[in-house]
C-alpha cells in the first residue's frame, strides 16, 4: 500500500513537471535548462543523502547499477523534453506514460507468466494512444508529429529502463546513496552532451525559479520511486507514478487550454486504465 501511494505521489509531482516542461521546452534551451533543474534535485537529495544515508550499506553493484540508471534517466528525460517541444501534451503524455507495457514485456523475457488479462491491457493501452492520435487529426486537420511519437515512446523506454535498474540498485544497497549517484550520473550524462552540442549557456534569468520548482518536483518524484525499491511490491509504485501522464493531460487542459473533445477524453481514460491494470 505505502508503495502504491508513494506512486501515486510521484505522478502528482511528474504531472506538474511535465506541464513546466512543455513551457520551458519552448522558450529555452533543451540541455541547458535540464542541467538547471537536474543540478536543483542533486542539491536537495544530497543533503538528505549526507545526513540519513547508510553509506557502509552501499555496495560496487548498488553504484554501477545506480550510475547506469541515471545515465538511461538523462536520456529519457531529454526524449521527454524534445517530444513536449514537438507535439501536444495530449499525445505526448500518453505515450511517455506507457512505458509499464515495456516493464511487462521485460517480465516476460525474465520467464514471468503473463495473462490474458494483461495482453488486453496492453491493447488498450497501445489502442488509446492510437485513438488520440486519430482524433488530434481529424480535430485540425493536421498529421501526427512523428518526431514528436518517436521521442515520447524514446522517453517510454528510458523510464522503464530507469525504474528497473534504479529499484534494483536500491535492493543492492542503501537508499539515499543509490539517489545521488543516480542524480549525479545523470548530471554528467547531459553536461557531456552539453559540451558536445556547444550549450552550457544558462537560460534567461527569468526561468530560473521555474527550473529550480521543477527540479525540486523530479527530485521529490524520483526519490519515491527508487525509494519504495526496499518495500513491499515496488512495481505497485512504478505503475502508480505511470499515470503522471493523466496529471499532465488534465493540467494541459485546465492550464494551457488545450482542446479535448469528448472522444479524445475517452481514448485518455482507455489508455490510463490500461496503464493502471498493468499493476494488478
Amino acid at each position: 500500500m505505502h508503495s502504491l501511494i508513494f506512486g501515486l505521489a510521484a505522478a502528482l509531482a511528474w504531472g506538474t513537471h511535465d506541464l513546466c516542461v512543455r513551457f520551458v521546452s519552448q522558450r529555452t534551451g533543451i540541455l541547458p535548462a535540464m542541467l538547471i533543474v537536474f543540478g536543483t534535485g542533486a542539491i536537495l537529495v544530497a543533503g538528505a543523502a549526507l545526513a540519513f544515508g547508510d553509506w557502509q550499506a552501499m555496495t560496487l553493484p548498488a553504484a554501477r547499477l545506480a550510475g547506469l540508471s541515471g545515465t538511461i534517466f538523462a536520456l529519457g528525460s531529454y526524449a521527454l523534453y524534445r517530444a513536449l517541444a514537438l507535439g501536444p501534451v495530449k499525445l505526448v503524455a500518453p505515450l511517455v506514460g506507457s512505458y509499464p507495457v515495456l516493464s511487462l514485456g521485460m517480465a516476460m523475457l525474465q520467464g514471468q507468466p503473463v495473462g490474458l488479462s494483461h495482453w488486453l491491457a496492453v491493447a488498450a493501452v497501445v489502442g488509446g494512444v492510437g485513438c488520440i492520435a486519430v482524433f488530434s487529426t481529424e480535430e485540425d486537420g493536421s498529421p501526427v508529429n512523428l518526431q514528436a511519437a518517436a521521442w515520447g515512446l524514446a522517453s517510454a523506454v528510458g523510464f522503464a529502463l530507469t525504474f528497473a535498474t534504479g529499484q534494483a540498485a536500491t535492493l543492492a544497497g542503501a537508499e539515499w546513496p543509490v539517489l545521488i549517484v543516480t542524480r549525479l550520473a545523470a548530471i554528467l550524462m547531459l553536461l557531456g552532451l552539453a559540451l558536445l552540442a556547444r550549450m552550457v549557456q544558462l537560460p534567461a534569468r527569468k526561468m530560473l525559479p521555474l527550473l529550480v520548482l521543477m527540479g525540486t518536483l523530479d527530485a521529490f518524484a524520483l526519490g519515491l520511486v527508487i525509494y519504495s525499491g526496499g518495500l513491499p511490491r515496488p512495481e505497485f509504485a512504478s505503475v502508480g507514478a505511470s499515470l503522471f501522464g493523466l496529471v499532465t493531460v488534465v493540467l494541459a487542459w485546465l492550464v494551457l487550454r488545450e482542446r479535448m473533445n469528448r472522444a479524445q477524453w475517452i481514448s485518455v481514460a482507455v489508455t490510463f486504465g490500461g496503464i493502471a491494470y498493468l499493476g494488478h
